[in-house]
């Protein structure tokens, strides 16, 4: 027998390292020719590794989350002398350029249908002790000679209830707190003749801290360790630059969609067999008529060699939520389409992004990126921009309510418009005029179609 290492091959262009995400095997394991190995991570996509012989794995090259240089060890496998020595020939041909070998094998690298993503369990943490009932004062300190009206003696249960309890005085309201709480009066202590509302909080205050719980009440569960890898930790470092390097900057203004809203409802009324349109595709729109006006905002920065390059064409990041986390598709040449056309490729790049399907080259490239949390939208956004691009521009929901039209009061539909910029390549006058832009063309719709 003999002994293969199988080196993690060279998975795209630039690519130096890969991150491993999960392992399909592990040391013992016998494995057949092809048979996938690991998901590895680049910076532009998820790829699986597959064996180019089979045999038994003796040795892997580390944990999941751990990366791996091109050109290291990924695995160890044993197999048999003549098939380590055709493997170990095909990998060293591979590796040169313009050597070729007869049955050259080619690292299968295949796009992941998606993202794995590892949790460890924490152990569950036992739940807090029920305390021991608070000792009850001796019934001479709450007892009094005669019943003052509206209070009574009566147990927690509506009855005469127990011989403790009988001798409590409390309001009916505290009384009927108290049974609600499954609290017995008579645990309960005060410096009063009666039992009120207030000694009720004192007793939950520090019967909360020795593990009392009301019914119904929430319980704390077991904490849970989550180890930070894949796209994750991918998201997590880009976030992390992108804050730390880029002096963010949010301009927010008002926008009365209320037009816009009852075009894009017509539109849908008569749509045939198109695709159902969101406000997306009309922001889309009005983003690239004013785009050429604003060339700073269509940018990438390289903050190293101090360059901006303004981009003659709009490819809009689309920033999806999948399983996986936050995924940027882009949509390219955005400026050359029409709102049936962007509706269209949003949906299919939304869709490939969420089933892991999307292709490296489709998230990559973008010149500006459009966020929207769509019913979520909340009333302002400060988004995060997408390094090394310098602008990202977030709509927000759609509100409808009363707005004044000289003397009258009328109904509209307004929307939050957010725009967060890079203050290193843009001044905050550009980012509000480029605003105003936008608002002139969704606020007058018509104006997004005509020349």
């Amino acid at each position: 027998m003999a002994r293969f290492t199988f080196k993690l091959p060279d998975i795209g262009e630039g690519i130096s390292e890969a991150e491993i995400v999960a392992w399909h095997v592990k040391v013992g394991d016998t494995v057949e020719e092809d048979q996938q190995l690991a998901d590895m991570m680049t910076d532009k996509a998820t790829v699986e590794m597959e064996s180019p012989v089979a045999g038994t794995i003796v040795e892997v090259a580390g944990e999941e989350g751990d990366q791996v240089p091109i050109g290291s060890m990924l695995v160890v496998i044993e197999t048999d002398e003549e098939t380590a020595a055709e493997a170990e020939e095909e990998q060293v041909a591979a590796e040169t350029p313009g050597v070729e070998a007869e049955g050259e094998v080619e690292a299968s690298a295949t796009t992941h249908a998606q993202d794995a993503e590892i949790r460890e369990e924490a152990e569950t943490l036992s739940k807090p002790a029920r305390a021991e009932p608070v000792e009850a004062p001796s019934s001479s300190s709450r007892s009094v000679e005669r019943q003052e009206p509206g209070f009574d003696k009566l147990s927690p249960n509506g009855g005469e209830g127990s011989g403790q309890d009988r001798s409590v005085l409390a309001s009916p309201a505290v009384r009927k707190r108290a049974r609600d709480l499954n609290i017995d009066l008579a645990d309960v202590a005060t410096d009063a003749d009666r039992v009120r509302h207030g000694d009720l909080d004192a007793y939950l205050r520090y019967n909360g801290a020795q593990g009392y719980h009301a019914p119904h009440a929430e319980r704390a569960w077991a904490d849970e360790t989550v180890k930070v890898i894949g796209m994750r930790r991918r998201i997590a470092e880009n976030m992390a630059a992108s804050k730390r390097n880029i002096p963010h900057f949010t301009y927010v203004d008002e926008i009365d969609v209320t037009e816009l809203e009852a075009m894009r409802a017509s539109l849908n009324a008569n749509r045939g067999s198109r695709p159902k349109l969101t406000v997306l595709p009309f922001i889309i729109v009005a983003i690239c008529r004013t785009l050429r006006d604003f060339p700073m905002l269509n940018a990438r920065y390289d903050d190293e060699a101090g360059v901006v390059t303004r981009s003659g064409s709009v490819n809009m990041g689309m920033a999806t939520q999948t399983d996986a986390g936050l995924m940027v598709p882009v949509l390219r040449d955005a400026q050359d389409m029409n709102v049936w056309q962007l509706a269209s490729e949003i949906g299919r790049l939304s869709e490939a992004a969420r089933s892991g399907k999307a292709k490296s080259e489709e998230m990559q490239g973008g010149t500006i990126t459009l966020t929207s949390l769509g019913p979520l939208g909340g009333i302002a956004t400060t988004p995060v921009i997408n390094r090394p691009e310098v602008a990202i521009i977030g709509p927000n929901k759609i509100v409808e309510r009363p707005v004044f039209q000289g003397d009258d009061i009328v109904r509209a539909k307004l929307m939050n418009l957010s725009i967060s910029c890079d203050h290193r390549v843009v001044d905050g006058y550009d980012a509000a005029s480029y605003v105003q832009a936008l608002k002139k063309l969704l606020e007058t719709p018509v104006l997004l179609f005509a020349d």
